[in-house]
């Protein structure tokens, strides 16, 4: 059934009733006007030119079917054109009905088949619910992450960090407790002692979080005015201590001399060759019995860097050049515990299992 045969115009369907019923009325004409040529004789010339005469264009299309109909079924316009309205709508919608259960039942002929079968299908439905598991299972699974001992220690930083002498005298720097860059405390701490405030090395006698001897960390104590003598074995007491004494390695300090005249202590922003590669500028400031500072601040992940790697030498003396760097790798992924660098150097610290 093609489609024009299914959007059949209405206005074409009542043109050819109205054709079919002038044609028939013309016939019913033409017979009445035979029998009475019959009955009066036709002249011979008119015989002739009526044989000659075609029939006219607008009749053409509906010769055929009008011959179709048998003269006893002829009846008024009127009639027959309703008569044939009616016969043709219900033709319509039987048609219609039809179309409409075969499209229920097959579909449109036009739609495309589908390329798989009901077996195929199915073995591409579970194919795609085994990729999904797989990838919904790789983004929940647990991702790297810190030893647990670096929450703790975190914690403990926040109370250490309070005391409000932990920065360096007289210049005030205080890179260890500062919000942004903190991590250097307990960075150092899991470094060397693996965030164990127990921790003891018997070879060197140091003890607690951070490698300071106890002696050392007695006379940094005395500055932060501690309520109680030094402990290394206290784990704020020994963090309060490191970040003192890291904010002095930065910032320098003013002591007073066994003779007991005031003496100055440079850090490492004293220098204006440390001041360059750390903020990019070698000025500095320079003021009477001050240490000297980098006129500029260090706030540039380079020279944050380049600057912890420094401190760790300074801090735990006798270090290596290259566990140095790794204290400087891990402070600048302290966010990042699955970076490859970060993993492989937590490896050498605590084995495969860190």
């Amino acid at each position: 059934m093609s489609a024009e045969f299914e959007h059949f115009n209405d206005d074409d369907e009542l043109w050819l009733s109205d054709l079919e019923t002038r044609a028939i009325d013309l016939e019913n004409e033409l017979s009445v006007w035979r029998e009475v040529r019959q009955r009066t004789g036709p002249e011979p010339d008119q015989a002739a030119e009526a044989g000659r005469s075609a029939p006219h264009p607008s009749f053409r299309r509906a010769a055929g079917r009008a011959q179709a109909i048998p003269r006893e079924q002829v009846g008024t316009p009127t009639r027959r054109s309703t008569s044939r309205k009616q016969a043709r709508a219900a033709e319509a919608d039987a048609a219609e009905a039809a179309r409409t259960r075969a499209l229920i039942e097959n579909g449109r002929r036009s739609a495309k088949r589908s390329r798989f079968s009901r077996r195929h299908r199915w073995t591409i439905g579970l194919v795609v619910a085994a990729v999904g598991g797989m990838l919904l299972f790789v983004m929940l699974r647990p991702g790297a992450s810190w030893p647990p001992s670096v929450a703790l220690v975190k914690t403990e930083i926040t109370t250490a960090c309070k005391n409000p002498n932990v920065s360096s005298e007289p210049n005030l720097i205080n890179f260890a407790c500062d919000s942004s860059t903190n991590q250097i405390l307990w960075i150092f701490s899991l470094m060397t002692s693996g965030n164990n405030a127990n921790f003891k090395d018997a070879k060197s006698g140091r003890q607690g979080l951070e490698p300071i001897a106890p002696a050392q960390g007695g006379a940094v104590a005395w500055s932060l005015n501690l309520h109680h003598p030094y402990n290394p074995a206290n784990p704020v007491d020994s963090l309060q201590v490191a970040a003192r004494a890291i904010n002095n390695i930065i910032g320098g300090a003013s002591l007073t001399g066994s003779d007991g005249k005031p003496t100055v202590q440079p850090g490492l922003e004293s220098d204006p060759a440390n001041c360059l590669k750390y903020t990019g500028s070698a000025a500095v400031i320079t003021r009477a019995g001050y240490p000297d500072v980098c006129a500029s601040p260090v706030s540039s992940p380079a020279g944050q860097a380049a600057l912890v790697a420094d401190v760790y030498q300074k801090w735990f003396v006798g270090a290596p050049a290259t566990v140095a760097q790794e204290a400087s790798v891990l402070y600048q992924h302290a966010n990042d515990p699955g970076n490859a660098q970060v993993q492989a150097i937590l490896k050498s610290l605590f084995g495969p299992n860190a």
